[in-house]
């Protein structure tokens, strides 16, 4: 390594793939609790109380015509006459949905209620208005239904925030020169102001920091090779050239486990798993 070679690390592929995936994952939970709070759940809870008549339907149907003596007409008078059984509270149900709803057309047509198979009436209902084949097994509230909205925004809030931080260690990188450390936050240390180098976690973790003391102020500043630069022997292990390059230039106190134990190789680290 030439002695006047300024190292750069910048943010791995490591950390950019799995703050990726994790974008995409609290974006997708994002959209289908958004779905579920302001459309889902109010869909399905009028697919259960449709569904709900048609049993219902088949029930009176079928107690209305215990003497046979049921008619079409007197059917029909009977059937166009009754509504759907909703609930009290409207804000449950889609909100473009006209209220009160009369039985559906199918269940008002004698011949077809007379065969008693009120799954197969659902069945074609349901495939002509675009609804599940299987309704849900009950309903939900309007805390149910704020629920979503609440999950919601707690994973468009993650979503952001993995966002943020993928755009911002995405712009950022650690260097070094043969005067000063530069940390990823942009601050300059040099070399004479840092007083220890903790290394305990650098074998394992990929992690050191550096405490300073100097004109260029006091404090810790973290060097987090996994993120920046890493390990990968066929890209040139960027991240332990830079700490090579710390080191040649550092004069204070080292700190290291002492231990007999190999410590473990760069290959071993999280990135190249």
């Amino acid at each position: 390594m030439n002695p006047s070679e300024q190292i750069i690390c910048k943010p791995t592929p490591w950390f950019t793939l799995r703050a990726v995936a994790m974008l995409a994952m609290f974006s997708v939970f994002a959209v289908l609790f958004f779905i579920d709070g302001t459309t889902g759940y109010r869909k399905k809870n009028l697919e259960f109380y449709v569904h709900a008549t048609f049993q219902k339907a088949s029930a009176t149907f079928a107690k209305m015509n215990e003497d046979k003596t049921l008619t079409a007409e007197s059917w029909k008078d009977f059937a166009s006459e009754q509504n759907v059984d909703f609930p009290e509270d409207s804000s449950v149900l889609p909100k473009d949905l006209e209220l009160p709803m009369k039985w559906p057309a199918v269940l008002q047509d004698y011949g077809k209620m007379k065969e008693l198979q009120p799954h197969l009436l659902w069945q074609k209902y349901s495939g002509e208005n675009r609804m599940s084949n299987s309704p849900p097994e009950h309903d939900f509230d309007s805390g149910k239904i704020r629920e979503q909205i609440v999950v919601f925004y707690i994973c468009l809030g993650l979503a952001l925030l993995t966002l943020y931080f993928l755009i911002r260690t995405t712009l950022r990188s650690l260097r070094a020169d043969d005067e000063a450390l530069t940390t990823a936050s942009g601050a300059r240390i040099p070399y004479q102001d840092m007083k220890s180098l903790d290394l305990r976690k650098w074998d394992t973790k990929g992690i050191a920091v550096v405490e300073y003391d100097g004109n260029s102020g006091k404090g810790r500043a973290r060097i987090d090779g996994l993120t920046y630069g890493g390990f990968k022997k066929d890209q040139g292990e960027p991240a332990e050239k830079l700490m090579q390059k710390i080191r040649s230039n550092f004069s204070g106190e080292i700190i290291e486990y002492t231990s007999i134990d190999e410590p473990e190789s760069p290959s071993e680290r999280p990135e190249n798993n």
